[in-house]
């Protein structure tokens, strides 16, 4: 069976959060923060489903730009003036990468994403270049106070959805 992605449900948490701690280890978050992204903003949460198993997630909602939230922290609202559609985080099972799921999936986020002028995401992992396939760059404001949670090699970066 080929993998799909499609609308994230309650059910799906406990096997997003396990694909969470998988993927970033170093980088936790609690169930709480997965289970408020999916009420505030169901559209821009999706998980990568083989029939019923989940082999990897999308995770994503507006922000205001350049404010992107801390890790590990729930949100309460989002905000009415947003102006930047924010991915939180897109993980693919290892088992899965390469095989073009990953891009279907940021394809997915980036329609979405069109209501807003820009779109942004925290570069972890050496995986810049990746975004920058789909238009993302490093962002010119210095974001390291920000950052400095993901590690030494986050990236805030950038992308122009509208002219």
């Amino acid at each position: 069976m080929t993998p799909q992605w499609r609308a994230m449900h309650e059910s799906d948490l406990a096997a997003v959060l396990h694909a969470a701690g998988t993927a970033h280890p170093g980088l936790p978050e609690s169930e709480a923060v997965f289970a408020e992204r999916l009420s505030l903003f169901p559209r821009g949460c999706l998980v990568l489903a083989n029939g019923a198993a989940v082999e990897g997630y999308a995770v994503s909602h507006p922000i205001r730009r350049f404010c992107p939230p801390a890790l590990d922290t729930l949100l309460g609202d989002l905000p009415g003036d947003a102006d930047d559609y924010y991915i939180h985080d897109l993980v693919v099972s290892p088992q899965r990468r390469g095989g073009g799921h990953a891009a279907a999936g940021v394809h997915r986020l980036l329609d979405v994403a069109s209501a807003y002028e820009t779109a942004s995401l925290v570069s972890v992992y050496g995986t810049a270049r990746f975004w920058a396939r789909f238009g993302f760059a490093p962002a010119v404001r210095d974001m390291r106070d920000k950052l400095r949670p993901y590690g030494a090699d986050a990236v805030y970066m950038l992308r122009r959805n509208r002219a």
